[in-house]
């Protein structure tokens, strides 16, 4: 792995959003910290340390289950892809991530799919939940609907920092935003002495919503090596995504990250928040003057970027979970997807 470097990201307060005397600043921040990182801590968003710590609580609580109470709720159960992911089962680059994870999306019925329906219709569905902790289920879900609310907010401030209407992006959002949570644990060293808890990625959609306990593990691209990220008490992580660059095309990018697997037998918990629109929504390009200086999307063969979001989606789940792809939707390994 390159080598990494300590430093800092910048540290967005969302609140000065709404003083007619700081807005000005926290837009030309925000607009730094999208344009030049792509990664920045979020203060000032009103989600509390109760509920922080309560979800916290919940994920640790989750994995102290049993190890059967975990396994039935496998995701090679759900043409969904919901779920939970044993240790060294989702892959990142071809590799295996030393994680294990539960899946959640927004609580919906499985479509009734016909042959010409788009395949990545299938995202959308029920989630599985542990029957010996049922707090969790509403908890998450309400978790979910709080972040979308924030992250919503949140894009609409960074259009607006843009120069573009703030609304711009809301009938992507529309009725079924297609919602995403992981309740991740990285369970300390890999026998194999690999570092990888999760390998280099990019996000596949707009917005992600880190919140992360105290162990630290979190590595952003910066140039030739990688910048740790410490967590910020109070704040979350947030990146932008994929269809962010393809929506101003190039001038925002999704930055690479991974994470470091804690040393020993430490371990740490994390929930990201994806923050994503409609399956079906077409995202069109970001209207404004910036667009002047937006050098195109690079174009990279290995990761096909498509406009339409669930095509975006489905690759990443296809490619991150090929064991589920092949039980429920093997057509979509023979394509390539």
């Amino acid at each position: 792995m390159p080598a990494a470097t300590v430093g800092s990201l910048p540290v967005i307060d969302l609140s000065a959003a709404d003083d007619p005397e700081t807005r000005e600043a926290f837009h030309r921040d925000l607009h730094a910290a999208a344009r030049d990182v792509g990664f920045f801590h979020l203060t000032g968003h009103g989600v509390t340390p109760g509920q922080t710590a309560r979800v916290l609580e919940l994920t640790r609580t989750f994995f102290a289950l049993p190890e059967a109470d975990r396994l039935s709720l496998s995701n090679l159960r759900s043409p969904h892809f919901r779920g939970y992911t044993r240790v060294g089962h989702e892959l990142t680059g071809g590799r295996s991530d030393w994680r294990d994870q539960l899946d959640v999306g927004a609580e919906r019925p499985a479509l009734v799919l016909g042959p010409d329906d788009p395949a990545y219709l299938w995202l959308e569905g029920p989630n599985q939940w542990p029957d010996a902790l049922p707090e969790l289920r509403p908890a998450v879900l309400a978790w979910q609907e709080d972040l979308a609310l924030v992250a919503h907010r949140l894009l609409r401030e960074l259009l607006t920092a843009l120069g573009a209407p703030a609304d711009f992006f809301d009938a992507a959002f529309a009725e079924r935003p297609h919602l995403h949570t992981k309740l991740i644990r990285y369970p300390g060293s890999a026998p194999t002495g690999s570092g990888q808890g999760v390998g280099a990625h990019k996000d596949y959609g707009f917005l992600t919503l880190l919140l992360q306990d105290e162990v630290g593990g979190l590595q952003v691209k910066l140039g030739d090596g990688y910048l740790d990220v410490p967590p910020l008490p109070g704040a979350f992580v947030v990146n932008l995504g994929e269809l962010l660059e393809i929506a101003t095309e190039g001038y925002l990018s999704a930055t690479d990250h991974r994470v470091v697997s804690p040393p020993g037998a430490v371990e740490r918990y994390s929930v990201p928040f994806f923050y994503n629109p409609r399956l079906d929504a077409v995202i069109d390009t970001v209207p404004g003057t910036y667009l002047e200086h937006a050098p195109g999307i690079a174009q990279d063969r290995a990761n096909p970027l498509h406009a339409e979001y669930g095509r975006n989606e489905l690759k990443g789940w296809v490619r991150a979970h090929p064991e589920v792809a092949r039980r429920h939707h093997p057509h979509l390994i023979a394509a390539g997807t």
